[in-house]
């Protein structure tokens, strides 16, 4: 029996050990219909798309089978300093924040700690307009017909700020629960309502029972100083850099600073029914209200369309839902001044891919991007508003 010598064994082990690399390399992504991407075919569209619709920097994760199986950042998180954004870099979340403050909702609804369906001034000891924040509803006793089910499902009446109005003061502009209005008003009341109401300590509670046991580590309600050495800036259309906001106080619809890492473990989290019993994640995931509207912004809106019937567009609770194919889907997206975010899940497919851009541009990439990762062509990108940037190219 001949003695493979110490050399020999090393070389096959290297080269065992780049074909395990290669192979990794070349692992491919399913989509939803059937076919398969690779982590290199996503490289070489992402930056061709980014290079055309000038957008600064995007973070991509995708889900297969209910778990994480691509996570990457493109472009930089400060531009000036040429640093680059990686799948760790805390970015803002904007109104993702929202979706995770609807998973803790249903967490005390399973606990019986509050009521989809009670008013939710019942809750509080004293009538709504006699708290200061709430003083501008003096008049309208249409307050006492919001429920939590309305707020979480952005049927209460509210516009989506008050500082939208010519008199900056809150209005309930339709009969609570009669249609579909984006507010993030309404979300705030809800977390007052929590917090003032049933006194628990909404910040805290996502920290203990979201952010801990999912693995979120660079995730928070708040900055933290500990953030300072990998975290973006946003830029505007013309890539004019416009900071990163340091938010100090707990907002329920949208103060949450986060990464594409951490934001994909929530998404993965919430596919593989974590910490929330099937039954309320799927009141959660359930439509309350069908959408009619031409575009989600501004509200609320006049104007309505048929054309998203087709696909049953409707709102959860926390969630946006419709129908493909590909059996239902559930979406989330954030939105600010040089933040752009969208995720979207395919329940029956195992299915999910989450964007989150520090450009103003990110999101007229996101119909193209939806389709070349996932094959998503279902996505209601003109209520949306995402207009891609070769529209009319």
């Amino acid at each position: 029996m001949k003695i493979i010598s110490a050399a020999l064994m090393l070389a096959l082990f290297f080269c065992f050990a780049g074909l395990c690399r290669a192979s990794a390399n070349e692992a491919k992504i399913k989509r939803l219909d059937g076919s398969t991407i690779s982590a290199a075919e996503i490289e070489r569209a992402v930056t061709k798309l980014m290079s055309a619709a000038r957008v600064t920097g995007i973070g991509i994760a995708i889900i297969n089978d209910s778990k994480i199986v691509y996570v990457n950042g493109f472009g930089f998180r400060n531009k000036e300093g040429r640093q680059p954004l990686t799948a760790d870099t805390v970015m803002y979340g904007a109104s993702f924040t929202k979706a995770v403050f609807a998973f803790l909702v249903m967490q005390l609804v399973e606990e019986g700690a509050l009521d989809l369906d009670k008013p939710v001034y019942r809750y509080l000891e004293k009538p709504l307009p006699e708290y200061e924040k709430y003083k501008d509803l003096a008049g309208d006793e249409r307050y006492k017909l919001i429920t939590a089910r309305m707020l979480l499902s952005h049927t209460s009446g509210f516009p989506n700020w008050r500082w939208f109005n010519t008199d900056e003061k809150l209005d309930i502009k339709f009969a609570p629960g009669s249609k579909y209005s984006y507010s993030g008003e309404g979300i705030n009341l809800l977390q007052f309502v929590i917090e003032v109401g049933i006194k628990r300590n909404v910040g805290e509670m996502i920290q203990e029972r979201i952010f801990k046991p999912f693995g979120m580590t660079r995730t928070s309600m708040t900055w933290e100083a500990r953030f300072e050495g990998d975290h973006a800036i946003g830029y505007d259309e013309n890539e004019k850099p416009l900071g990163h906001r340091k938010r100090n106080r707990v907002q329920a619809a949208g103060s949450m600073d986060t990464t594409i890492s951490d934001y994909a473990r929530f998404m993965q989290a919430v596919m593989q029914d974590k910490n929330l019993r099937l039954r309320f994640r799927n009141e959660m995931l359930t439509p309350q209200i069908g959408i009619f509207s031409k575009q989600q912004f501004p509200t609320p809106s006049s104007e309505t369309t048929e054309e998203n019937r087709r696909i049953e567009l409707s709102y959860g609770l926390g969630w946006g839902l419709f129908r493909t194919p590909f059996g239902k889907a559930y979406f989330k997206e954030g939105h600010d001044d040089g933040w752009e975010n969208h995720s979207v899940c395919f329940p029956d497919k195992k299915i999910a891919v989450v964007l989150m851009s520090n450009s103003s541009n990110g999101d007229s990439i996101f119909k193209e991007l939806l389709e070349i990762l996932i094959k998503d062509k279902y996505t209601p990108w003109k209520w949306e508003g995402y207009t891609p940037y070769n529209v009319n190219g």
